[in-house]
């Protein structure tokens, strides 16, 4: 029997308990028992606040870039090494069962637990008790985000299931993806009932705002997810669809994509309204700072500063504390090294000059022998997100012990440690604080965001175009402001009339939609959101909604980073003229060995005048190039999620392994084998 419940995890267990008020820090109890609990609204409030673990945070992500390290492995940024789905054969079905059950099982039991006590009038503490009622919605909401975002049809389960394997079984069916969409708006719509615009607890708890933009971002992400993979075995009712088709009732794509999208205007509109004139005004200073302690950059210190109550665009973040022992490991990553990441120079190519023309229209002033005097010169007249947010030549990086400072080192570029490699050259700045005590370098307290209401500007222009195919009144005022703050001219259309599809597809994945490029309009709405969003962790499902990767099947992409060859940093391989020491005083230098896999630079005679990570070294599996397979849109299911749910008896002992998996009520993801060890096939 155990074996049902650790497939599904929805045991009515008690989660963890606290009555802590440092909202996003406290690591909560469990010793209060649960039939003397839900009386009060700070239990409630203990309770849901145990259930906060699911949000990406700075201390998440140890000894690296923070949440800015998330986007790694895109046409964004890259590591050092490539994850395994771009390499041809690397992605294997896992062998634990991946999907995850325990905060919606958590969520579930606090709902079942109060609600009849919140409609009895029992639980004392006044609107709180409202709130955090919609918390517990908006929670399950956001695990259920989490799970579909990544696996698409999923169980819909709202009660904490009793014991007994036929219930646990069933639950365990999976829905299609448009049914489990809708399930968390559902979930979302409650929740903004529900919880207030100003929370107890401040922007460290959930509120409205919170609720109406992760609404708004599920529903952008199922209404272009079933317009650009229609067609394929990855929507409901598409060939080669795994589901029950008995379950798709009157299902129609079109009315389910139009839905979709204007739900996504709907939610997102409220949000979008309150900020766009209270964004965090961009002085246009690419240091940020003055000096240790003085912001001279608001939009740069949205993403450095400590206390983040007083930026309006900023939603809900979590905060740190050095006393009591709460901090993140970031400072020393942006400031003494590279951080293993770098912007792509297809990022860079991509952000407009600041008269919003592309670098390769004649007009726009572009020189592209900028790129041989450096990053500074490379950067310079463009869009001002790029310029801020990357590390130039004069960059001040870190504070030493007596006092000195230093300017950015290129010579990250070929220092041999992944961990702190500066993969290619643009060294990423979003995100790096000045501080002036180098021995506390790893003590991390600057905020760390979780929604920023610009994304709601950003969605709300997206699903106009997507439902409308053009760019209505707010979206315009929405790319307006957002333009205006980037200090790019706000004429979007100067810029649309002046983009070629042919040169945008070069270095931006976003330009392409199913194997084909989109038209201008969609795609200058796309690059907008790749800029401002950039190292903000969104990249990635963007990539899969879109079906923007079919390209990458035959032909693979090369990543690049910096010109390098024949540039102000080439000297000749085997000098030093980054002036890099090694760790014991000896001269760091160039070495190109691509053959012999012990260089740290890429052959110009095989990859060009620019980095290129992936071409250091012969060994390196993604020497060919990024590659994909349609498949790969949905992440597999492990063998556990089939063997723990088979109808065979004595799974895994005296049955045949693959006769245990199919008899699972469980389906596997097109393209993907149920059993562990093995890649996606193509579709």
């Amino acid at each position: 029997m155990k074996k049902y419940i650790s497939a599904l995890l929805i045991g009515a267990s008690m989660a963890g308990l606290t009555s802590c008020h440092d909202y996003l820090n406290e690591k909560p109890e469990s010793s209060l028992v649960p039939e003397s609990f839900f009386s009060t609204a700070d239990q409630l409030g203990a309770y849901t606040l145990g259930m906060y673990g699911n949000f990406p945070v700075h201390d998440w992500y140890s000894w690296q870039l923070g949440t800015f390290i998330i986007d790694n492995g895109t046409d964004n940024q890259v590591g050092m090494s490539p994850a395994s789905q771009w390499v041809r054969g690397l992605w294997l079905t896992p062998s634990g069962s991946e999907w995850d059950f325990s905060f919606i099982r958590n969520c579930n039991y606090f709902l079942d637990q109060v609600l009849p006590k919140y409609e009895a009038g029992t639980i004392s503490g006044g609107d709180a008790v409202k709130q955090y009622i919609g918390e517990a919605y908006f929670l399950r909401a956001y695990a259920y985000w989490l799970q579909y975002s990544s696996f698409g049809d999923f169980p819909i389960v709202t009660t904490a299931l009793p014991d007994e394997k036929d219930v646990l079984m069933e639950a365990t069916k999976r829905q299609p993806r448009h049914k489990v969409a809708r399930f968390i708006l559902d979930d979302l719509t409650t929740a903004i009932s529900l919880l207030p615009d100003n929370p107890v607890g401040g922007k460290q708890r959930i509120s409205k705002a919170c609720a109406q933009l992760l609404r708004s971002r599920v529903a952008l992400f199922e209404g272009t997810w079933l317009k650009y993979h229609k067609g394929t075995a990855l929507v409901p009712g598409g060939p080669g669809w795994p589901g029950d088709a008995a379950l798709l009732g009157d299902f129609n794509i079109d009315n389910e994509i139009n839905y979709f999208l204007t739900e996504a205007m709907n939610s997102s509109k409220p949000v979008a309204d309150a900020i766009v004139n209270n964004l965090a005004a961009n002085t246009d200073t690419p240091e940020g700072y003055s000096d240790a302690n003085t912001c001279v950059n608001p939009y740069y210190g949205m993403f450095t500063e400590a206390n983040l109550n007083d930026y309006a665009e900023v939603l809900m973040y979590k905060s740190y504390n050095l006393s009591q022992s709460i901090y993140s490991n970031i400072y020393m990553q942006f400031q003494r090294n590279g951080g293993n990441s770098g912007w792509t120079r297809g990022l860079v190519n991509s952000c407009l000059m600041a008269n919003g023309l592309p670098i390769y229209n004649p007009a726009s002033g572009y020189d592209a022998n900028w790129e041989n005097q450096g990053v500074t010169a490379t950067l310079q007249g463009r869009d001002s997100r790029i310029r801020i947010f990357t590390k130039g030549d004069n960059c001040v990086t870190a504070y030493n012990e007596d006092g000195t400072t230093e300017k950015f080192a290129e010579g990250w570029l070929i220092n041999s440690s992944s961990e702190m490699r500066l993969v290619t050259g643009f060294g990423i700045k979003k995100g790096m604080v000045y501080t002036p005590n180098p021995q506390a370098h790893d003590h991390g307290v600057q905020g760390s965001i979780i929604f920023r209401a610009t994304e709601a500007m950003l969605n709300y222009m997206e699903a106009c175009v997507e439902l409308n195919g053009s760019v209505d009144g707010s979206a315009g005022a929405y790319w307006a402001a957002l333009r205006n703050r980037a200090k790019v001219d706000a004429d979007y259309n100067k810029t649309v009339a002046a983009t070629e599809m042919s040169q945008e597809a070069l270095w931006d994945w976003g330009a392409y939609s199913h194997g084909s490029t989109v038209s201008t309009l969609l795609y200058n709405v796309r690059r907008e959101r790749r800029i401002e969003l950039m190292a903000e962790g969104f990249r990635m499902d963007d990539l899969r909604r879109w079906c923007a990767l079919d390209q990458l099947e035959t032909n693979p992409y090369q990543i690049e980073g910096i010109k390098f060859w024949g540039t102000v940093y080439d000297k000749s391989a085997g000098v030093n003229p980054l002036n890099l020491k090694n760790s014991d005083g000896t001269e760091s230098v160039v070495v190109v060995d691509v053959a012999g896999n012990t260089g740290n630079m890429s052959d110009p005679t095989i990859s060009g005048p620019y980095v290129h990570p992936y071409q250091i070294t012969s060994n390196n599996n993604a020497f060919n190039g990024l590659w994909w397979t349609r498949a790969q849109y949905l992440y597999p299911l492990g063998q556990a999620a089939f063997t723990k749910t088979a109808t065979i008896q004595g799974a895994g002992e005296d049955a045949e392994e693959g006769a245990v998996v199919n008899s699972s009520v469980v389906y596997q993801n097109p393209g993907w084998s149920k059993l562990a060890g093995n890649p996606a096939s193509a579709l």
